[in-house]
């Protein structure tokens, strides 16, 4: 069972969900420690303190900003408990908005929003509900470790989650790396879209979809466990590094996904490429006619 990370309630206008909210994800890399290769001990960071020269325990440390490079502003735990967050302990649900308003690069970390008591199942049905026939999503202020933060509340399975969001300033702008203008044929962007056909699925649920690179570093794990050599891993396949025919390379792709999906490579041919059509010769000017000799005037 999924540990609480936070408890407190949702506030939709005057109604009140007490919730608790736990992870919805689950993180299965294979983790690594430093280890010192000569005999295996365990590698250590040590919080140093630069003035005093000398190791120094949890006790000893808090929080300070630095306003120049000589000066630090200290900040106490005390101070930030202290300042005013009305969202400290409620997720206030500020305005509903269609999902496709919000652009998913602000989206993070998920986390299932659990009811608190019986008391609470009734407003928690009502809101799972509400946001699912709306097709609506709402954006609510919540505070966590002493920081408001915004997050967006959907429904999945019936079950509230709430997801972190980035504020509008936190979004770097892209403009700066935009590329050159280039121009693209229909072909070419219908050769896209076929490749895109080729690729479509209906859901994730694939194997294809999974963590190949953890089940590699897990085999060699166990191998050496068992003493024995590591396994062989395939060599990834190799890539042209420069697209010189991008028609060709889109019709490869496409029968290259047929294939992997056991399908025909050949049954749709891709759109073939445009060539202009050539002018039909001009037929040569007539020659023109050597303009009769006079006759001979008689003696």
């Amino acid at each position: 069972m999924p540990r609480t990370v936070w408890s407190g309630a949702i506030s939709f206008g005057l109604v009140t969900v007490p919730i608790n909210v736990q992870s919805a994800t689950e993180d299965h890399s294979v983790r690594f420690h430093q280890y010192h290769l000569e005999d295996m001990g365990r590698v250590r960071v040590r919080k140093y303190c630069e003035v005093e020269d000398r190791e120094v325990t949890s006790d000893e440390i808090g929080k300070g900003y630095q306003l120049t490079k000589e000066q630090v502003i200290p900040i106490s735990d005390d101070e930030l408990r202290d300042l005013p967050l009305p969202t400290a302990k409620a997720i206030e649900i500020a305005a509903f908005v269609p999902l496709d308003a919000v652009d998913p690069i602000r989206i993070g970390e998920g986390y299932y929003l659990q009811l608190s008591g019986q008391v609470a199942a009734k407003p928690y049905k009502l809101l799972a509900m509400a946001l699912a026939r709306s097709s609506k999503v709402a954006v609510a202020k919540y505070a966590w470790s002493g920081r408001e933060r915004l997050g967006l509340l959907r429904v999945k399975d019936d079950v509230i989650v709430l997801h972190a969001m980035r504020w509008p300033d936190e979004i770097r702008d892209p403009a700066e790396l935009l590329p050159e203008p280039v121009e693209l044929s229909d072909d070419e962007i219908d050769g896209a879209l076929a490749l895109m056909d080729s690729m479509t699925r209906e859901d994730l649920d694939d194997p294809e979809f999974r963590d190949t690179y953890t089940e590699a570093i897990e085999q060699i794990i166990e191998a050496k466990r068992e003493g024995q050599e590591p396994p062989a891993m395939p060599e990834p396949e190799q890539k042209p590094g420069q697209i010189v025919d991008l028609m060709a390379a889109l019709q490869e792709s496409v029968q290259k996904a047929r294939v992997s999906r056991g399908e025909d490579a050949h049954v749709h041919e891709m759109p073939k490429k445009k060539t202009a059509k050539k002018q039909p010769a001009k037929k040569a000017a007539a020659k023109k006619k050597a303009p009769a000799r006079k006759p001979k005037k008689s003696a």
